[in-house]
């Protein structure tokens, strides 16, 4: 796999505009979770992206596929991606703040490196990689606090489910690389999101009745914001910044997520951390850089720097 080392101006401001709509999403699902429930606010979620990406899928004039095999996969990845996780970190939120789940919601890379290793033949746990994973899980560990997890409460299962929710994140990626390999990302997306609704409609309406669009301005302002913008529109930006910047730079955008929803969350909710959670964090940051390679590309630079200079 070629790794692209550098990253244009272009696709720094993509990747920056990407942690903010990510970012606020947080801040924004706890707005709705105010008035709706958790698997509603899901529902909304996956319903409106769903009707934005199979727009832009016409307007693209993408050829539809025909395998029902591929539909298939679509009803997998869509519960993978976006009913387990996002119900689970939606429940979360209820019970703790939306820094904190952004923070555990980082770990989704360090799931996606043990899943592969376990799932695809063509990956493999290297030295790097294993202590970028040890790094990342000493973060966690660190984020979710042992005594929280010593005096179980709705806290510590609040911040098990948005570990979940990761976990089920990587999942969806092991998946993605099996069956999703020639389609296009935006067919694939409008897909997924489709799997997603037929699934959450359903569940949301028999567990917390009909959906309805007879709510607050704030929370309709948050449902419009995290489904049209945060979902829809991010995932047709994640594309292009993965073209543009590869998939080892775009990891990046999982360190500038966090720090965003840490800001809006203080802002907008008066939500405080535990100095712990801002220690996990920078542990879990170094575990992601040690993964995707760019300190040892550092370290490498400044050695080499060195000789010539010597």
């Amino acid at each position: 796999m070629i790794i692209q080392k550098t990253i244009s101006p272009r696709a720094w401001l993509e990747m920056g505009l990407l942690a903010l709509l990510w970012g606020a999403s947080f801040v924004a699902v706890r707005v709705a979770l105010d008035e709706i429930g958790p698997l509603t606010s899901v529902a909304h979620r996956v319903f409106w992206a769903m009707l934005v990406l199979w727009g832009a899928v016409l307007l693209m004039r993408l050829p539809l596929p025909r395998e029902p095999r591929i539909w298939a996969a679509f009803l997998v990845m869509g519960l993978l991606n976006n009913v387990i996780p996002f119900s689970l970190m939606a429940w979360g939120q209820l019970h703790i703040p939306s820094g904190l789940t952004s923070i555990l919601n980082a770990a989704t890379a360090i799931f996606g490196v043990l899943a592969a290793a376990v799932f695809l033949a063509d990956e493999r746990i290297t030295p790097r990689k294993a202590l970028g994973v040890c790094l990342g899980f000493a973060g966690v560990t660190t984020a979710i606090g042992l005594e929280n997890l010593k005096n179980f409460d709705i806290g510590s299962l609040a911040q098990l489910a948005v570990l979940g929710g990761a976990m089920s994140y990587a999942m969806a990626g092991v998946w993605a690389r099996k069956h999703f390999a020639g389609q296009p990302p935006q067919l694939a997306s409008a897909g997924m999101l489709t799997g997603a609704t037929l699934i959450m409609l359903p569940l949301a309406w028999v567990v917390e009745g009909p959906l309805t669009l007879d709510l607050a301005p704030a929370t309709l302002a948050a449902i419009a914001y995290y489904a049209l913008a945060a979902t829809a529109l991010a995932y047709l930006l994640y594309y292009r910044v993965l073209a543009m910047a590869g998939s080892s730079n775009l990891m990046l955008v999982t360190l500038l997520v966090a720090p965003v929803a840490i800001l809006l969350g203080a802002w907008l909710r008066d939500e405080t951390l535990r100095p712990a959670a801002y220690a996990g964090f920078v542990l879990l940051a170094l575990g992601l850089l040690v993964l995707d390679g760019r300190i040892w590309r550092l370290v490498k630079g400044w050695g080499n720097q060195g000789k010539r200079t010597s």
